[in-house]
């Protein structure tokens, strides 16, 4: 099957070297471009596209408010957004707006690949541990809870799902996870599963998001 990608960014000569490299895959297929988010918006509407790579310091609209707005709609393509610095203000808010990860811009091309591939499959491409260094140093900007997690919808995890959704926050892997709870890793990957369904989340970038939000995590990775 095809990937259908999209390009996002204001800077022509980086769309033309990342289509150059996407053309090459035989899985791969640039369907559509756009110079910022307007332009971007009113190409979805009559594109269908399966990731974006969204630039998000653009004219306009930038990506982070394109990001949110496409993600509010239903079955939204997948957003990977571009940043030019790891550890980026940018990048955290585009993870809050609903990005399934981010990738700095000067990524080898095999690893650009491997991330479209990935967020195309339904995983995300930052590890949770990279996501939980970004908001360890934005957590200022996050509302301030209470010792208790104030998000209502955490109330129908299970306690074993609050155990794993604090480990996934940390930054481990399903198979790190296994073994501190003593579990297959089959099972966590089932709990990992009922976790974003409960929580109408996308992937694991969004748990981690949720974690701090909530208090369930704070800054520092412990729950």
């Amino acid at each position: 099957m095809t990937i259908r990608v999209m390009l996002v960014d204001d800077q022509v000569l980086l769309r033309t070297g990342f289509r150059m490299v996407l053309a090459a895959q035989p899985d791969m297929e640039v369907v559509a471009e756009a110079g910022d988010g307007v332009e971007a918006l009113q190409v979805l509407r009559s594109t269908a596209v399966d990731v974006i790579l969204m630039d998000v310091r653009m004219p306009k609209l930038d990506g982070v408010e394109t990001t949110r707005r496409i993600c509010g709609e239903p079955d939204a393509p997948k957003v990977l957004i571009l940043t030019t610095f790891d550890l980026d203000e940018y990048a955290f808010s585009g993870l809050k707006a609903g990005a399934s990860g981010f990738m700095l811009k000067d990524v080898p091309p095999g690893d650009l690949l491997a991330a479209i591939r990935a967020v195309h499959s339904g995983d995300a491409v930052v590890a949770p541990s990279t996501t939980r260094r970004l908001l360890d140093r934005f957590a200022p900007m996050l509302p301030s809870t209470g010792k208790e997690p104030q998000h209502k919808e955490l109330e129908r995890l299970t306690e074993r799902e609050r155990e794993v959704m604090v480990l996934v926050a940390q930054g481990l892997s399903n198979g790190e996870i296994a073994a501190r709870l003593v579990l297959s890793e089959a099972t966590v990957k089932t709990h990992v599963g009922r976790i974003l369904t409960k929580l109408g989340l996308r992937d694991r970038v969004q748990v981690v998001v949720l974690a701090y939000e909530t208090g369930l995590v704070r800054a520092g990775g412990h729950g």
